[in-house]
């Protein structure tokens, strides 16, 4: 039985540097953990100087990814460049010449998991992405392995960690978005370009891989209703803790009616939820199990450590299996039922928040509150608070459990009172399961 596993690594930034170090610093102490010694055999990178920085010989570096992946020597291509070309080429090459594959691509797996998962299944190969979700959490082996005897009910889950900073930033310091968003560049937790962080793309990639494997449905990006954090104001902060409420980018998947609700959009939570507490960059998510019940899995979300440390789990899985012979011991996508149709986002039904920026004059609520009535939506609440210097007052209600396409369009007739100045903000809540 071969005790030793070749490793092409294709990436040198932050995550992959951090991966090379352990198996170059900490490879003996690796190998008493798991069993087999992995040898990081060769290594790509655009910029030569991270490898020598690594103590790296030149003989096994390259800037032609090629090259790694077809060299005969080497049996476990770990990608971790990003983006769907060129590494969707290079990964269905590597498991055509028979090699397993360690990826943290969210996007590409997000976008052409199945191709990837056929090709693993066509060839016999092992395809593990740990890290493509939730940092160092180790969300995928729990969804594929740890709760593989229940039916998920819901799968809910704070999955962008610059998101969840600026939200909490906002809370604790009491400033507003641009500047919450402005110290987290200045700390690094958000790009030059921070759209695919603060708009939800980034939780939409990660939604739809846990949607894979929890529920056996595969999606499309576009399919999944998807709503930024940049309209959140102070205010809305502020007027959700007085409600005992705090504002969470949530990335929501839920089994309701035999259908899979699948959405991404800041939420509403009660203080007492779950997940009303994991603030700053960490992550987590929770799920509800057929026989477990809730379930929370918490840790940090980004960073060199917490990534290396999920695709080094990777490695030990993939390198046992090689050793003994057994890839494919588990299937890249589990053994989720389904798949389940999606239900569409104008039948989900839940509670508003809804702030609504009017001038100050007589019959003003009575009219906001007629259109909700003819709407179908009743008020639980509702908070007219103080004048602002423009003569404009911010009216804030909470709803009952209303259908989102009577929400849209009692918002729109809203919107279109000329007394009404800005655009009303509507925030959906989520209840802690049973409630």
């Amino acid at each position: 039985m071969p005790r030793i596993v070749h490793v092409g690594l294709i990436g040198l930034g932050t995550v992959g540097t951090g991966v090379a170090r352990v198996l170059l610093e900490k490879g003996h102490w690796f190998e008493r953990r798991i069993g087999v010694r992995v040898v990081l055999a060769r290594v790509c990178d655009r910029d030569p100087k991270r490898a020598r920085a690594l103590g790296l010989p030149l003989s096994r570096v390259t800037t032609d990814a090629r090259q790694v992946v077809r060299d005969p020597a080497i049996q476990v291509i770990v990608e971790l460049i990003g983006g769907l070309e060129p590494a969707k080429s290079l990964l269905l090459e590597a498991m055509r010449r028979g090699k397993h594959v360690v990826t943290a691509n969210k996007a590409l797996l997000a976008q052409e998991g199945q191709a990837l998962c056929a090709a693993a299944a066509t060839y016999g190969v092992d395809l593990y992405f740990e890290a493509s979700v939730g940092g160092g959490i180790p969300i995928i082996k729990v969804l594929r392995e740890g709760l593989i005897a229940n039916d998920y009910n819901a799968i809910l889950g704070i999955v962008n960690g610059t998101s969840n900073y600026i939200l909490s930033q906002m809370r604790e310091k009491q400033v507003s978005f641009h500047e919450a968003l402005l110290e987290a560049k200045q700390h690094g937790y958000a790009e030059r370009d921070p759209s695919l962080d603060i708009d939800g793309h980034d939780a939409a990639h990660k939604l739809a891989i846990l949607a894979w494997l929890g529920f056996g449905t595969r999606v499309s990006l576009s399919a999944i209703p998807t709503e930024g954090i940049s309209r959140i104001s102070l205010a809305d902060i502020q007027y959700a803790d007085e409600l005992g409420y705090c504002i969470k980018p949530l990335a929501i998947a839920k089994r309701v009616d035999h259908e899979l609700e699948l959405r991404v959009h800041p939420t509403l939570l009660a203080k007492t939820h779950l997940l009303a507490n994991i603030n700053g960059v960490y992550n987590a998510v929770y799920v509800h199990g057929s026989l477990v019940g809730a379930q929370l899995f918490y840790g940090r979300g980004a960073g060199q450590n917490p990534a290396a440390s999920s695709v080094l789990s990777d490695l030990a899985d993939v390198a046992r299996n090689v050793a003994l012979g057994v890839p494919r011991r588990v299937p890249a996508a589990g053994l989720a039922s389904g798949p389940l149709s999606l239900r569409r986002m104008d039948d989900i039904e839940t509670r508003y928040y809804m702030r609504v920026t009017a001038i100050d004059k007589p019959g003003v609520l009575a009219t906001i509150s007629g259109i909700l009535g003819r709407h179908h939506i009743s008020i639980a609440s509702v908070s007219q608070k103080e004048r602002r210097a423009a003569k404009t007052v911010p009216v804030v209600m909470m709803t009952h459990e209303a259908k989102e396409a009577n929400m849209r369009r009692a918002l729109a007739a809203i919107d279109r009172l000329r007394v009404v100045k800005s655009k009303t903000v509507a925030l959906r809540t989520e209840a802690p399961r049973g409630k």
